[in-house]
């Protein structure tokens, strides 16, 4: 285990994730998903740290997220890049993250409300992509806008069944992909 990974998971431990709950506050230190309202869910703990540690953050890493949610990701991949690029679908959970990560004190995030498939082409590249929402196949978009050397971390597959997969873009634009898990993931969506 290298510093950063440590450095992340004792942040993580510290890291009150009732903060980032509207319901079932005291329930928020069970590994559980739980919901965040419009169809929305916060993740289970050790999915979160899980993927945060895959993608083996920098600190001088700029990183696209899809599907802001409660901010609860946002808040971990902020703390360990230089910047991040958070985007949105559902207004009132957009706004709600927005004010709880500008009260932790966060001046590195940039915030969007829109369509995450689509990335953020104006900022593009990035180092680092994690996509909370599950795609039936990896979106061009935003494969595009991963920099050569870049990961991205994106659930693939149906409602019922999807990999967790780790995308790794080589320097010659090749992508390899390694499974990481199965999970279940909400829909990316993509209008």
């Amino acid at each position: 285990m290298n510093e950063t990974e440590k450095e992340i998971k004792k942040y993580f431990k510290r890291l009150d994730r009732s903060f980032y709950m509207e319901e079932d506050k005291e329930k928020a230190h069970l590994d559980h998903a739980f919901s965040i309202g419009y169809g929305q869910t916060i993740s289970q703990p050790s999915l979160v740290l899980d993927m945060t540690l895959a993608l083996d953050l920098r600190p001088e890493h700029k990183v696209l997220e899809i599907g802001t949610g409660s901010g609860f990701q946002t808040n971990l991949l902020a703390r360990f890049s230089s910047e991040v690029f958070t985007i949105e679908r559902i207004a009132p959970l957009q706004e709600k993250a927005e004010q709880k990560l500008t009260a932790s004190g966060f001046e590195n995030i940039h915030f969007r409300l829109g369509n995450g498939s689509e990335g953020w082409p104006e900022a593009a590249p990035f180092d680092r992509i994690m996509v909370t929402a599950a795609a039936e196949t990896v979106p061009s978009k935003l494969i595009d806008q991963l920099k050569e050397g870049g990961k991205m971390i994106i659930p693939v597959g149906d409602m019922n069944l999807q990999e967790l997969l780790l995308l790794h873009k080589k320097t010659s634009g090749k992508i390899v992909k390694k499974q990481l898990a199965h999970v279940r993931f909400v829909k990316l969506h993509d209008k």
